[in-house]
């Protein structure tokens, strides 16, 4: 088990060998790779057009439903919670996820040229991780403040203090961003002087490493240590904090109280089981699993689909929300 597999190529298409042979005019005249080819889902063009319009519609379902969100949130004054700080931060979050991802994705899709410049490549490369961990350290956060509301009641006030919660997100911004930083920094100081393929529909750490004719061997220790750590410390302090409040839960005697104390779980475990379900069986697998067409499926799953499907899950099943998105209804 390893966390970046080993990224295997598929058999070439007709359209990839054109791109192919792009590639090697590109390396007869220059040293240094200074664009690269995203191959997207699918190089037929009537599946393009479709999926163009799917996608396009999933972004203005995420765009639009997360924002909702964050306005319902800031509008009722119920709602200036730590649990709805936490949720108003995930929201912004995932929209800066997706942005990163799906505009460049429905140009691709639109256009027979579908390159993207080494810096564009490193800068998206950049943010998807920052935002990705981010997302991930945010869900943490919201496990930790269930357990002190659920185990911890008395003390809920002075643990979740305004100024701790706004520190828990200083900290995931800046971890995640300075994880990603040095991620970067390291992928700049390479040489890209192969093919320049990448056969996935946005610049990934493990898809760029496999393209650099560099030694990677720090790029890829980091990404196997301190990329590990940073992936599932947030992970183990979930399941550790649903360890203890659902050993405190089921001492509750009566029923009604147990399902009340699950409820208010239910949704932040639902985008849980979403988010580090998906990540999990695109990073940490054998590599003679692996599969390409798989891969980018699930990675749409929880780069796309994921993000879009939060607003929803935490507003159906919350009366709270329910109420501020029926005020901000009446205020527009």
């Amino acid at each position: 088990m390893t966390v970046w597999h080993q990224y295997k190529k598929p058999p070439y298409t007709t359209l990839e060998q054109e791109y192919l042979l792009r590639a090697a005019i590109l390396r007869e005249n220059q040293s240094h790779m200074t664009e690269f080819l995203l191959l997207g889902l699918t190089s037929d063009p009537k599946q393009q057009v479709w999926l163009f319009a799917g996608f396009l519609a999933m972004y203005l379902a995420n765009v639009i439903g997360n924002s909702v969100i964050i306005a319902a949130i800031r509008g009722d004054t119920h709602l200036h919670t730590p649990m709805y700080f936490f949720l108003s931060n995930l929201s912004l979050v995932d929209i800066c996820f997706t942005t990163v991802i799906v505009p460049q994705m429905l140009v691709n899709l639109l256009t027979q040229r579908k390159t993207i410049l080494f810096t564009q490549c490193l800068a998206q490369m950049y943010f998807f991780v920052a935002f990705g961990i981010t997302d991930s350290f945010l869900l943490a956060a919201m496990a930790i403040d269930r357990y002190v509301a659920i185990c911890n009641p008395l003390h809920y006030t002075t643990t979740m203090s305004p100024r701790r919660c706004r520190l828990l997100v200083m900290v995931s911004w800046a971890v995640s961003h300075l994880h990603s930083l040095t991620h970067t920094i390291l992928m700049g100081r390479l040489s890209f002087c192969g093919a320049n393929v990448i056969h996935h529909f946005f610049c990934d750490v493990q898809p760029l490493l496999t393209l650099s004719c560099s030694d990677t061997s720090i790029n890829e220790l980091l990404a196997f240590t301190e990329g590990s750590i940073v992936i599932m410390s947030p992970f183990i302090f979930i399941v550790i904090s649903y360890a203890y409040i659902t050993r405190s839960v089921l001492r509750v005697p009566s029923v009604g109280g147990r399902y009340k104390a699950f409820s208010t779980c239910g949704s932040h475990l639902t985008v849980v089981t979403l988010f580090y379900g998906t990540i999990i069986s695109v990073y940490i697998r054998p590599s003679s699993t692996y599969s390409v067409t798989k891969d980018r499926v699930v990675t749409v799953i929880y780069t796309v689909v994921t993000p879009m499907l939060n607003p929803f899950i935490y507003s159906l099943r919350n009366k709270d929300m329910k109420q501020a998105l029926k005020k901000l209804t009446r205020r527009t």
